[in-house]
């Protein structure tokens, strides 16, 4: 595996697995988000109120968080030949509804199930993480990340020219399932192109299944804080969708989600113990140990990183319209631009952590972020518009860029549970995400930009506690047999 050359330009051996991968999560980006591109269209179609249209985005991204976890869990468990294989196929279903739906309610549910297919990027993580050495890894998760999230802009840019060519009232469904129909088609391709690990290595799997786990008592109660946050951003989605909110679920609907998700997390800290047990009998041996810490300082950082994109996204051509009197669709184009630096700023980011290491890297790109959004704060109708969208591609550099090295330290701290780490680490993303528009619908745009820089100034302070990956980290296989595995 280290004597092959890292050559972008090649699709075979570990390059056709990344290549592979990151058309795999670019087809889920471009089914995750085919609805927003369309949705005027849909609106007028179905008649569709502006609530109904609030409601539909926000479905998208409320079986994310959970998705994430679980998906995690399914990757490291059956390998993610397997897993990415069957979600692209069943997610096409859901898309096909959405395709053929004829009312809200029938929507609704197909936008609910396709929040599954938001959790797709997790399982890459794991498949590049097993084919890339240490001193690779990084720029091969960041090309992985970054072109696969371009999966959204690309919805963006093609799908209104589908519906067109097919014309009519129906020209969305056509567009929506021809992305299902893609999903199904590379579902079918990447389970017949692709291994889980190079010829000769050995796929390692969590010892227990049900929950992470962890190699102390403190880490344990960490895990156990760093859960809460993801279920109170689910409580606050059901918020959104009560009364109170844009009125989907009637009060008594909305007091038993939140009694099922108390359950769910009650359920979630019992599994988390019984996996955990052991670690009231006596100390892990060394070898085995991992430091959690790791984990949750790339939990706050991808907060502050992803979930500031996703929010910034959501806003920008809004912004842009309204501050520099454009057209939407002007300010759509300009806004692009802040999505378009996935291409590069990405594997940017990897490929500087490569070289010069995962903490410096996250230290400086987290700083250039907070940066960054206090100069995004600074912008007004006083500023020429060309100074103005290169503000945005700066903090943008940034914000992917730190997005990269994230998941360059990732799958560095247990190969066995990369998987469940990134599952954890992409939903405290979509957790960033769901903050930071709630925020955004309370808050002026300027202080929506503070809030999103002072959050990348705690994750500066978080990184105090992180520890660089030295040295080797040690996994046994079913028989017993202990493997070094280099994180240099």
């Amino acid at each position: 595996m280290k004597a092959e050359k890292f050559n972008l330009f090649s699709f075979s051996g570990k390059m056709k697995m990344m290549h592979m991968s990151w058309m795999a999560f670019f087809i889920s980006f471009v089914v995750w988000f085919n609805a927003a591109p369309l949705m005027s269209v849909i609106a007028d179609s179905l008649g569709l109120s502006k609530e109904q249209i609030k409601t539909l985005l926000i479905l998208n991204v409320a079986l994310t968080i959970p998705a994430r976890i679980i998906i995690g869990m399914v990757t490291d468990k059956f390998g993610p030949r397997l897993t990415y294989s069957a979600l692209l196929i069943v997610c096409s279903i859901p898309c096909f509804m959405f395709a053929l739906g004829t009312s809200f309610e029938q929507l609704a549910l197909a936008r609910f199930l396709l929040g599954f297919i938001g959790a797709g990027f997790v399982i890459g993580i794991r498949m590049v993480s097993e084919w890339f050495p240490a001193n690779e890894l990084g720029t091969a998760e960041g090309i992985y990340g970054g072109w696969g999230n371009f999966g959204s802009a690309a919805a963006a840019f093609t799908l209104p020219a589908i519906a067109l060519v097919f014309g009519g009232e129906d020209g969305w469904r056509y567009a929506i399932g021809a992305t299902g129909g893609l999903s199904l088609l590379f579902g079918v391709i990447y389970f017949l192109n692709v291994s889980d690990t190079p010829k000769g290595s050995t796929y390692f799997k969590p010892k227990k299944a049900g929950a992470l786990e962890v190699t102390s008592k403190a880490d344990l109660v960490l895990l156990v804080v760093m859960k809460l946050p993801m279920y109170a951003t689910l409580a606050l989605l059901a918020w959104k969708l009560s009364p109170e909110g844009v009125k989907m679920f009637s009060q008594s609907s909305t007091e038993l989600i939140y009694g099922l998700l108390i359950l769910v997390l009650a359920i979630d800290l019992y599994l988390t113990y019984q996996v955990n047990k052991h670690l009231f009998d006596g100390p892990v041996p060394e070898f085995e140990r991992y430091p959690f810490k790791q984990v949750a300082v790339l939990n706050v950082l991808y907060f502050s990183t992803f979930g500031s994109e996703l929010a910034v996204v959501s806003m920008l051509p809004l912004f842009f319209a309204e501050t520099f009197e454009l057209g939407l669709a002007q300010a759509g184009m300009l806004a692009s631009s802040y999505a378009f630096m996935n291409l590069l700023s990405r594997p940017g980011g990897g490929w500087i952590s490569d070289r010069f290491g995962r903490k410096p890297t996250l230290m400086i790109l987290t700083a250039g972020l907070a940066l960054g959004y206090l100069g995004m704060a600074q912008i007004n109708d006083q500023w020429s518009l060309p100074l103005a969208v290169l503000m945005v591609m700066t903090c943008s550099f940034f914000v992917q860029g730190g997005e990269g090295a994230v998941f360059a330290a990732v799958p560095l701290i247990k190969r066995r549970l990369t998987g469940q780490i990134a599952g954890m680490t992409g939903a405290y993303g979509n957790v960033g995400a769901v903050f930071f528009l709630t925020v955004y619908s309370m808050v002026s745009t300027q202080l929506f930009f503070y809030v999103i820089g002072a959050s990348a100034l705690f994750g500066l302070v978080s990184l105090l506690f992180l520890t660089e990956p030295k040295g080797h980290m040690t996994e046994v296989n079913e028989d017993g047999e202990v493997t070094m595995i280099s994180v240099n």
